[in-house]
C-alpha cells in the first residue's frame, strides 16, 4: 500500500474534500455509491479490481445488455474494456479476456472508467467566466465569440499569437484533424503532451536507428532473460504491463534489475535494486558499460555489422572508473560489475524506461546511452531484447506520430518545404494557399522566413511565448490567446509564472470533459471559456499503444449532456474561420454537414504517411482484429489462424504499402531473422551512407530473401531503375510517382506504395538498411555526456560536468549556464523528483473526480527520509511546506519514509486545485470540481530544458523542507 491507512491516530486534513465531507454526514457505502452515479456498476468495477468478475445479467425490466469493446483511456498498455450497455446507459464493464495485452486484468484505474464516463463532476455544458463568475452559453455563442476573438488576435498579431495545444488523448483521427487545423489556420505553435513526456526518447532513439518507438511490446517481454529497468515505475504508471515483466521473470528465471533514486513499487519486484543519484543516467549507464568493456563481454560482431561509432563510445566510457562513477552517482562500483555480468550473462535483456530517464536538461544523452547500452550487449533487433518505452497516455504515441507536434507534421516529416510538398499533395490542397495561411519573419542573416518551415513553440515554453518580449523571439508577437484542448496545465513545471502568463492572455480557452486547473490557477475575473468535450467512450476511432499496435474502440454511450466530440468541434472552428470546405474536401461528412466522417479520416492519414507505415492498416483492418482478439497468440502476438491469420496484432507501424497488401504489421523493430514482407527490417538508413570517409551502412548482413545482401541506402525510383526493378510497377503506380518527382520521388513520398511494395516484393526494407549510430554528430553532445542538473547541490562537480552555454531555439532563449553558475545548495540542499501513483493518472481532474479512485487517495504529499525529516524537525503526517528555488512552494502532508535516499524528496504530480497554501476549490464551476483537491508539485519545480527537444526538468531540481 501507498501507506498506512489508519494507525490509531487521526490526521487533520490537509484541505476541504466532498469525500471528506459526504463522511462527515456518516453516510453508508450504499448511500454513497448511490450519491456518487456509481451504484449502476459497482458490482463489475469491484469485482474487476479484485473480486471474481461475473457476467453482467439483465435485471427484470431493463432492456437487453449490450457488450461494446473499448479500449482503456488511461496509460499506453492498450487494456481492452468490454462495456455492458443497457437502453444506451453503460451500467457494468468487464475487462477484455481476449486481449492479448491485458488478457483480462485491469489496474484500478482501467476497472473505474464507467465512472469517468458518467461521472457527475464533468463539464455539463459551455460556459465563460464573465464578472467573476462563470454564466452557462450556447454552443453557437461559444463558438462565435472565440472564433472573432481568435480572428482579431489574428488580424493584428498574426496567426502564431493563438497557441492550440493538443491532446494524447484524442483518438489517431482526432490528433490527425488536429495537427490538419493548426497547419489551415496557418501555424506551428501546436504541440501535445508527448513533449513533456517521451520527447527526449523519441530524438535520442530516432536518431540512433531509425525511429522513435518502444522496439518490442509487453508480450515480447515473455522472452527477455534480463530486464532493467531505469528511470521507470510500471508498477504504478502501467500496472497491467506488470504482468508482462513478471511473466518473464517467473517463466525465464529472468533477473530484474530497477534503477531509480526511489525504491518504488517496481523495485519491490526487483532481484537488484540500483538507487543512484537524480540526474546521473548517463554516468550510471556508462559505468556499466566500463565493466563490459573492460571484460570484452560486448557483442563484437553484431558493433562490426550493424553500429556506428562505438569507438567513440569507448573512448569516453573509458573515463568513468568504478570510483568516478561512484563519486558522481553516488552507487559502488562492486554493484555496478554485478549488473554488468548479469546483462552479459543473460542475453537477450530488454531495457525499459519512463519520465525518469527523459524529464532532464540532458534528457536526449540519457535515452541514447541506454541505445547505446543494447547495441554494445547485442541486445537489438531480436525477440527477447530492444528498448521498450513504456508511454503515459492512452494514445500519446499516436497523437505524436500524427504529428501533433511543433517541429513535424503527421509521420516525422519535418516542416521542410518537401514535407509541405507532400501533404498538400495527400490533401489535395494548393501549397501556395497554405504559404499564405502563416506568417513571415526576418531571419538573423536578413532574409524573409515563412514560419510554416521554422518549429514552432514547444508546449513545455508557451509560457515564454506569452511573458517574453518578441524582441527576444523568432516571432512577430507574443502568443496571446491559448486553448488548452485536453491537457492538464498542473502536468508542466514552473506554475507561479503559468499563472502570470494566465491572467496576461487577452483570450483563455479550455476544451475538455472536465474544467482542469486551468479554470482555476488564474485569478481572471473575464476571457475564460470552457467548452465540454466528450470523452473517447462517446465517440469511435482508432488508438495506439505503447508497442505502435493499433486498436479501434467503438463508441459506447452516445454524448452526454451537452459534450461535443473532438472532431466535431474542429468542425465547428473550421466552419467559423471559413476553411472547413477545404479541409475536409476529401472527407465525408456527417449528416450535420459539419462532423468529418472517423474511418474517412483514418483512409486519409493511410494515404499519407509512409514514414511510419501508418498506411496498411485500414479501418477494416483494424476493426478486424479488434472483432478476433482471441485468435492472436499471447507472446507473438500474430494470429493463429482466423480471418487475420499471420498478422501481428494491431499490424503495428510499420505497416507496409496500402492496406491491400497485407502487410502483417513489424512486432519487434530492426530484426533482421525475419524477411521484411514477414514483419523483419533493418536499421534505417536515414543518415547517408558515409561519414568521415567510414560506411554507415550494414556489414554483410541483410533480411532473408533480400536479393541485395549487404548494406544499401532507402529507396528512391532511381534506385528501382538502377536495380532494374522498375519493371515491377504498375502503370498507376509508375504514373504517381512521376507526378511527384520522378526518378527523385523516393519511398516516403510515393503516394501509390510502389516503391514500397518492389522494393518488399525483393526482399528489401523500403528505408534502406544501416548501422544503428552510436553517435549522433547533429546533436549538442555527438557522444552522451553526463552533464549536471541546472540546480545541483553538487558543486563539486558543475567545472567537470558544467552544462550547456545558454542559447536560443524553438524560437525562443533557453538559460543553461546562468543558472547553474548560481548557487542555491546552501537555501535549498535537498534534490526534489517528482513521479506517478497507481491511483492517478496525468494531471488527475478525471481520477481526482471518479470516487472509487478518489477514495483511494485524499492527500497530496511529500516523501522525505526519516534522517532528513528529523534533522528538519517534523513527524510523519505532519504539514510541511516545500519550497523551490524561483520561490514556488507547496504545503503538503509529510511521508517520513526510507523509499527515498537522504537528501532526496519525492511528491507525485497529479494533484491540482490547491495554490500555494490555498484552497482554490470555490473557483471552479458548480459541481465540476474534483472530489480530491491538492497541491501540484510543478508549482514548487523549477526552470530546466532538454538540449534538443526542450523537455522540462522535473527530476532533479532542488528544495527546502519547513514545517507549515
Amino acid at each position: 500500500m501507498l501507506r498506512k491507512k489508519t494507525n490509531g491516530v487521526a490526521r487533520r486534513p490537509q484541505g476541504a474534500s466532498i469525500l471528506r465531507d459526504t463522511a462527515h454526514k456518516s453516510v453508508d457505502r450504499r448511500t454513497f455509491l448511490k450519491g456518487s452515479g456509481v451504484a449502476a456498476g459497482g458490482l463489475a468495477a469491484i469485482s474487476a479490481m479484485g473480486g471474481s468478475v461475473t457476467q453482467a445479467k439483465a435485471q427484470a425490466g431493463a432492456g437487453a445488455v449490450k457488450n461494446v469493446k473499448t479500449v482503456c483511456t488511461h496509460c499506453s498498455v492498450g487494456c481492452t474494456v468490454v462495456a455492458e450497455v443497457s437502453n444506451g446507459v453503460w451500467v457494468g464493464q468487464e475487462p477484455g479476456w481476449d486481449s492479448p495485452f491485458n488478457l483480462g486484468a485491469h489496474c484500478a484505474k482501467g476497472a473505474a472508467v464507467r465512472e469517468h464516463a458518467h461521472g457527475e463532476r464533468r463539464l455539463k455544458y459551455p460556459m465563460k467566466k464573465e464578472g467573476g463568475e462563470w454564466r452557462k452559453i450556447s454552443w453557437e455563442q461559444a463558438i462565435n465569440e472565440i472564433g472573432d476573438q481568435m480572428m482579431q488576435i489574428r488580424e493584428e498579431s498574426g496567426p502564431d499569437s493563438v497557441y492550440w495545444l493538443g491532446s494524447a488523448k484524442h483518438n489517431n483521427e482526432q490528433a490527425y484533424l488536429f495537427r490538419k487545423f493548426a497547419a489551415y489556420w496557418g501555424t506551428n505553435n501546436v504541440d501535445h503532451q508527448a513533449r513533456i513526456c517521451h520527447s527526449t526518447t523519441v530524438a535520442g532513439v530516432a536518431n540512433t536507428w531509425g525511429y522513435g518507438a518502444m522496439t518490442n511490446s509487453y508480450n515480447d517481454i515473455h522472452n527477455s532473460r534480463a530486464i532493467f529497468i531505469i528511470g521507470g515505475n510500471p508498477a504504478e504508471a502501467h500496472p497491467v504491463s506488470l504482468l508482462h515483466v513478471l511473466r518473464a521473470k517467473e517463466q525465464n528465471n529472468a533477473p530484474l534489475i530497477v534503477c531509480d533514486p526511489r525504491f518504488t513499487r517496481t523495485a519491490a519486484h526487483a532481484d537488484e535494486y540500483v538507487r543512484f543519484r537524480p540526474g546521473s543516467d548517463v554516468a550510471l549507464i556508462w559505468g556499466i558499460l566500463w565493466h563490459i568493456f573492460d571484460n570484452g563481454w560486448e557483442d563484437k560482431e553484431f558493433i562490426r555489422t550493424r553500429v556506428w561509432g562505438m569507438d567513440q563510445i569507448k573512448e569516453e566510457v573509458a573515463r568513468w572508473t568504478p570510483d568516478e562513477v561512484e563519486r558522481v552517482t553516488g552507487t559502488p562500483g562492486s554493484q555496478l560489475k554485478r549488473v554488468a555480468r548479469t546483462l552479459a550473462n543473460n542475453r537477450p535483456g530488454t531495457v525499459i524506461w519512463c519520465m525518469g530517464g527523459t524529464q532532464h536538461t540532458n534528457g536526449n544523452n540519457n535515452t541514447r546511452a541506454y541505445c547505446v547500452l543494447q547495441l554494445a550487449l547485442g541486445n537489438m533487433g531480436t525477440t527477447g531484447g530492444g528498448t521498450n518505452i513504456f508511454r503515459g497516455h492512452d494514445n500519446v504515441q499516436g497523437a505524436t506520430d500524427l504529428g501533433v507536434l511543433s517541429h513535424t507534421l503527421p509521420g516525422y516529416y519535418g516542416l521542410s518545404a518537401g514535407a509541405w510538398g507532400h501533404w498538400s499533395r495527400v490533401w489535395g490542397e494548393d501549397l501556395d494557399w497554405l504559404k499564405g495561411q502563416f506568417a513571415k519573419t526576418t531571419g538573423a542573416d536578413g532574409k524573409e522566413k515563412n514560419l510554416m518551415n521554422l518549429t514552432g513553440i514547444p508546449v513545455s515554453r508557451w509560457i515564454d511565448g506569452v511573458l517574453e518580449d518578441p524582441a527576444n523571439t523568432d516571432q512577430p508577437a507574443e502568443v496571446r490567446a491559448m486553448v488548452l484542448w485536453g491537457h492538464a496545465p498542473n502536468s508542466q513545471t514552473r506554475m507561479t509564472e503559468m499563472k502570470t502568463a494566465m491572467e496576461k492572455l487577452d483570450t483563455l480557452v479550455v476544451i475538455d470533459p472536465f474544467p482542469t486547473v486551468s479554470a482555476v490557477l488564474h485569478d481572471r475575473t473575464d476571457g475564460v471559456y470552457l467548452l465540454p468535450a466528450t470523452t473517447q467512450f462517446e465517440t469511435h476511432g482508432s488508438v495506439t499503444a505503447s508497442n505502435r499496435s493499433i486498436q479501434w474502440r467503438d463508441q459506447v454511450i452516445e454524448p452526454l449532456f451537452e459534450s461535443k466530440t473532438d472532431h466535431e468541434i474542429i468542425g465547428l472552428f473550421a466552419k467559423k474561420f471559413g476553411f472547413h470546405d477545404r479541409i475536409f474536401r476529401n472527407i465525408d461528412l456527417e449528416d450535420d454537414g459539419i462532423t468529418p466522417n472517423i474511418e474517412d479520416t483514418t483512409r486519409e492519414f493511410n494515404r499519407g504517411m509512409w514514414t511510419v507505415g501508418y498506411t496498411g492498416q485500414s479501418p477494416e483492418r483494424i476493426k478486424l482484429h479488434m472483432a478476433n482478439q482471441h485468435t492472436f497468440d499471447r507472446t507473438t502476438l500474430q494470429a493463429n489462424g482466423g480471418p487475420a491469420d499471420g498478422d501481428y496484432y494491431g499490424m503495428p507501424w510499420p505497416c507496409w504499402g496500402t492496406a491491400d497488401m497485407k502487410h502483417p504489421g513489424t512486432p519487434n523493430l530492426y530484426d533482421m531473422s525475419k524477411p521484411v514482407a514477414e514483419g523483419g527490417l533493418s536499421f534505417r538508413a536515414r543518415f547517408g551512407v558515409e561519414r568521415d570517409g567510414q560506411n554507415l551502412l550494414a556489414e554483410g548482413v541483410s533480411n532473408p530473401g533480400a536479393e541485395i545482401q549487404d548494406g544499401y541506402p532507402e529507396f528512391t525510383m532511381q534506385m528501382l531503375m538502377d536495380l532494374g526493378w522498375d519493371g515491377d510497377l504498375t502503370d498507376e503506380e509508375r504514373a504517381a510517382i512521376d507526378a511527384v518527382a520522378g526518378p527523385k520521388t523516393n519511398w516516403k513520398t510515393d503516394l501509390s506504395g510502389g516503391i514500397q511494395r518492389v522494393a518488399i516484393k525483393h526482399g528489401c526494407s523500403p528505408f534502406g538498411n544501416a548501422k544503428a549510430r552510436a553517435v549522433v554528430w547533429t546533436f549538442p553532445d555527438p557522444v552522451p555526456l553526463h552533464r549536471e542538473p541546472l540546480y545541483t547541490n553538487r558543486r563539486d562537480l558543475v567545472a567537470d560536468y558544467p552544462t550547456y552555454e545558454d542559447r536560443k531555439f524553438y524560437r525562443l532563449p533557453t538559460l543553461y549556464a546562468s543558472i547553474q553558475k548560481q548557487d542555491f545548495s546552501r537555501d535549498y540542499p535537498i534534490i526534489l523528483t517528482s513521479g506517478r501513483l497507481v491511483e492517478y493518472e496525468g494531471g488527475g481532474d478525471e481520477t481526482r473526480s471518479n470516487p472509487w479512485l478518489a477514495e483511494l487517495q485524499q492527500d497530496m504529499f511529500v516523501e522525505i527520509n526519516p534522517r532528513d525529516a528529523n534533522n528538519i524537525g517534523i513527524r510523519d503526517g505532519a504539514q510541511v511546506w516545500v519550497e523551490g528555488p524561483e520561490g514556488g512552494k507547496v504545503k503538503v502532508m509529510a511521508m517520513v519514509t526510507e523509499r527515498v535516499g537522504e537528501g532526496v524528496a519525492f511528491m507525485p504530480f497529479h494533484f491540482g486545485g490547491h495554490y500555494q497554501g490555498e484552497d482554490q476549490r470555490s473557483k471552479y464551476p458548480k459541481g465540476a470540481d474534483p472530489y480530491v483537491l491538492g497541491e501540484s508539485t510543478n508549482t514548487a519545480q523549477t526552470y530546466g530544458y532538454d538540449s534538443v527537444t526542450q523537455m522540462q526538468e522535473t527530476k532533479a531540481t532542488l528544495c527546502k523542507i519547513s514545517a507549515a
